[in-house]
């Protein structure tokens, strides 16, 4: 059965081995969803659930409201996403070095679903969304401070592509205002 502080110790112990060893931790994590669930409560709503935060690695249990897409951004440190219900969409982005266009355009997809996880290196970009009409919770293990990184991360403009500082203010807005639509559907009779 999941325990919170058995999974945070078992990634603080994993952590130093790398991506994969946080991989297989996460992965075994997610093949038990009910557990996930039973421990941390049924999602019912949108947002940003730090678990554990450390320089060295955080954990947070992210929901995502349906439909809602976050736009594309790096973390400057690996990251494993597992999924424990619902779906989850990346999209890869790469750099590009001609400053007269869109500074990104888009390397390749993935869609994620129950029990599945990814893993992410320190220099990957990626947007993510819900593309299904339920919330989809996940559990995020960073390599490092997520809140506080020790190397300024980046965001970019959903439609110009225009890079410009992370904002963690904005993320969180944005996770709101996908969780006051999630809200404002359930109390209009839409179905979950």
């Amino acid at each position: 059965m999941f325990s919170k502080d058995q999974f945070i110790e078992d990634c603080k112990a994993a952590v130093g081995e790398g991506q994969k060893a946080i991989r297989e931790v996460v992965l075994a994590a997610v093949a038990e969803p009910s557990g996930i669930v039973a421990e941390l409560g049924e999602p019912g709503m949108a947002g940003v659930f730090p678990l554990y935060q450390s320089e060295s690695l955080t954990v947070i249990n992210f929901v995502w409201a349906p439909y809602m897409t976050l736009l594309p951004h790096n973390h400057n440190m690996f990251a494993v996403i597992g999924i424990y219900g619902g779906r989850e969409d990346n999209v890869f982005w790469r750099l590009l070095k001609d400053p007269g266009g869109p500074a990104l355009e888009a390397a390749g997809a993935q869609s994620m679903g129950v029990g599945q996880a990814t893993t992410m290196g320190p220099d990957i970009i990626h947007s993510v969304s819900n593309p299904i009409r339920k919330l989809t919770p996940a559990i995020h293990v960073y390599g490092g401070d997520f809140f506080n990184p020790p190397k300024p991360r980046s965001q970019w403009d959903h439609e110009t592509l225009v890079q410009e500082p992370w904002d963690m203010n904005n993320t969180h807005k944005v996770f709101r205002q996908a969780g006051q639509r999630f809200a404002a559907g359930l109390a209009a009779g839409a179905e979950d």
